[in-house]
């Protein structure tokens, strides 16, 4: 089976590739419009001497090379379940790997709150940056068009979101190319600056990248440092977005074909400056020759679009993996395709990220200033990834001893660590924005997961026994009535509070009684064959189990319709009443949480998604039965 999913990857390869260009590599193809401006033009950038330049592009070749090719295609992406990658994939696999060790799973818990909390806050500085320093290429085309700048750039960031609904799979098959052609256009530029100044590619040389990092002023290099880091922003998304396209197809898209044109784009670049100082200002378009100004800002704003696009896409994702692994409440995710199953819509992060994301571009006005608040929210998800990796998971998949993870963990974590020290030097120049966007993002996953354990601990308090509650009803039979309730209950050990409520009231059930348990696997995606679980108590009452991975989607209804209780008999449930407890919690006094950070979680708990539309059910057929829970300590 394995053999035969790797050749269908085979022989498939080159449209894969063609797609991973398009949304892997989207927004790390964009750095080019601000990372050499930022690097050698911005305020605490040192002036553009022969010895600058060489430094800076040697540091943002090496940086590319080490970063990506050796760290994450060489090491980080052969941590993978099921071919899935991404921060919270790296934490499953942490915890299931670690077994049960309360303090190393609180840990690993903290540490993946906090690495998806920052990737959030790129979610909202890439999609303002990118489109933003293409928009401001018609600058060089005309200084007419700098007023228009900011309206033009949220006009094209407002029509992104707003289409977001509507689904990206009928224009998906456009990203590819169109990314392709911008790559091809990269390369072309970078080799029209190499010939007229062929002395750049000295710049592949380390030494001068050395000499820069530790000789002259080391305060204003190390400041750079942040900048340089601009160019390998979007990194994560070779391990994100692994499960969509294959390793094969990443990997060799990168190297054969991505990587080539951003080296050649970014000693084009070099070179430009090298003979001519003053294109400092704006190198990427000052290399394009005047008469594709404009084709080349147009292409350049597409990118940028397709770029924020793939992020704003892998938001939507991280947001359903932490919803389902329990980091955030239920919200509504809406499926805009029907064959492609990773075509999600969630409709609150979306507004939420427009919202940030116009705050953003009208507060620092043009792409030089929102590089002070990039980066930061990267390195720390990088440093998170790393950690975990390295120092959890490819020790204890491939038994490596501690001096291998030593020797390998080290030099990555302070290459990580030092672009986190330089980029915190930008901290007062914007970098403030994505520390607050990801602590209070990182202060509400903490307060969901520390509720939920509350809750959790009020409902067993008051729990009833199952089995004994069930016992009382075999020798004196309720009064039944045709069809078929559903009660959905957490675990199968205390009866749900629906059915007890439902029998206080009535003394009635209905013909077939299903016990349905609905858990979120630790896997990405489960088997058909693994899927559900039947178990016949007595007298048609039933206890069903259904899994589902945290890539998937709880569609109940569906999965029961394809349950068969035996072999001649299939589950009723077409006519199906689906009975929910819900409970209403209310804050009392308790020593773990504080009585403002508990009101805050209920207000969270209030505003969730509904069981009723997360799992998908017939609002029709829904009875919700609620009691109260006082959630206080003792």
């Amino acid at each position: 089976m394995e053999h035969s999913e790797k050749q269908l990857q085979k022989d498939r390869l080159f449209p894969l590739m063609v797609g991973a260009v398009g949304v892997v590599f989207g927004d790390i193809g964009t750095s080019p419009l601000y990372a050499v401006k930022e690097a050698l033009g911005s305020a605490h950038a040192p002036a553009p001497t022969p010895e600058h330049v060489f430094g800076i592009i040697s540091l943002i070749f090496w940086t590319l090379l080490i970063v990506l090719t050796l760290k994450y295609q060489f090491f980080i992406m052969r941590a993978s379940h099921q071919g899935e990658g991404g921060s919270l994939v790296l934490v499953e696999l942490a915890r299931k790997l670690t077994g049960n060790k309360p303090g190393m799973q609180r840990t690993i818990m903290i540490v993946g709150m906090i690495g998806v909390s920052f990737f959030f806050g790129d979610g909202v500085i890439t999609p303002a940056i990118s489109v933003l320093s293409a928009v401001e290429g018609l600058e060089v085309v005309t200084p007419a068009f700098k007023p228009y700048v900011i309206p033009i750039t949220l006009i094209v960031l407002f029509l992104l979101f707003f289409f977001q609904s509507k689904g990206t799979h009928r224009i998906g098959a456009f990203f590819g190319p169109i990314c392709a052609l911008w790559f091809l256009s990269l390369a072309l530029i970078g080799l029209r600056g190499i010939f007229q100044h062929p002395e750049i590619l000295a710049a592949l040389n380390p030494v001068y990248g050395i000499k820069f990092l530790f000789g002259g002023n080391t305060g204003s290099t190390f400041v750079v440092l942040g900048s340089v880091f601009l160019a390998v922003t979007g990194a994560e998304a070779l391990y994100a977005d692994m499960g969509h396209f294959g390793k094969l197809a990443i990997n060799w898209s990168w190297g054969i074909f991505v990587f080539p044109s951003l080296v050649l784009n970014y000693l084009g670049q070099g070179a430009l400056i090298l003979g001519d100082p003053t294109a400092v200002k704006n190198p990427f378009f000052l290399s394009v020759p005047e008469w594709g100004l404009v084709p080349m800002v147009i292409l350049a704003t597409a990118a940028t679009v397709i770029a924020s696009q793939a992020v704003i896409s892998g938001a939507f994702s991280a947001t359903r993996q932490a919803i389902q692994l329990g980091y955030l409440p239920r919200m509504r995710v809406i499926h805009t395709s029907s064959t492609a199953f990773g075509q999600i819509y969630v409709p609150a992060t979306n507004w939420l990220l427009l919202v940030a994301v116009i705050i953003l571009v009208l507060g620092f006005k043009s792409s030089n200033n929102l590089a002070g608040a990039y980066g930061i929210a990267v390195t720390i998800t990088m440093i998170a990834d790393t950690t975990l990796a390295f120092g959890i998971v490819l020790r204890l998949m491939y038994s490596w001893s501690w001096p291998k993870v030593i020797l390998l963990m080290v030099p990555f974590l302070a290459v990580d660590l030092g672009f986190l020290g330089a980029n915190a030097l930008k901290i007062p120049d914007g970098g403030w924005f994505t520390l607050i966007l990801g602590g209070v993002l990182l202060f509400l996953m903490s307060t969901w997961r520390k509720g939920q354990d509350l809750v959790r601990q009020a409902v067993r308090k008051q729990a009833i026994p199952l089995e004994p509650f069930l016992s009382q009803f075999e020798s004196t039979p309720l009064s039944r009535m045709p069809g078929t309730a559903v009660f959905m209950a957490q675990n199968f050990k205390v009866a749900p509070s629906a059915f007890v409520e439902l029998l206080r009231h009535t003394m009635t059930l209905y013909e077939q009684v299903i016990f349905l348990s609905v858990q979120n696997d630790v896997l990405p995606y489960v088997d058909d064959a693994d899927r559900i679980k039947v178990d016949i108590l007595f007298n048609k009452y039933y206890r069903v189990q259904i899994r589902y991975g945290f890539m998937e989607t709880a569609d109940v209804p569906k999965m029961l319709s394809d349950c068969w209780l035996r072999a001649e008999e299939r589950l009723a449930i077409e006519d199906a009443w689906f009975f929910v407890g819900k409970a209403i919690f209310v804050a009392g006094n308790h020593p773990e949480m504080t009585q403002w950070r508990m009101r805050l979680f209920l207000d969270m708990f209030r505003n969730a998604e509904s069981a009723t539309g997360f799992f998908n059910l017939p609002p029709v057929r829904v009875v919700d039965l609620g009691t109260r829970i006082v959630l206080e300590g003792g």
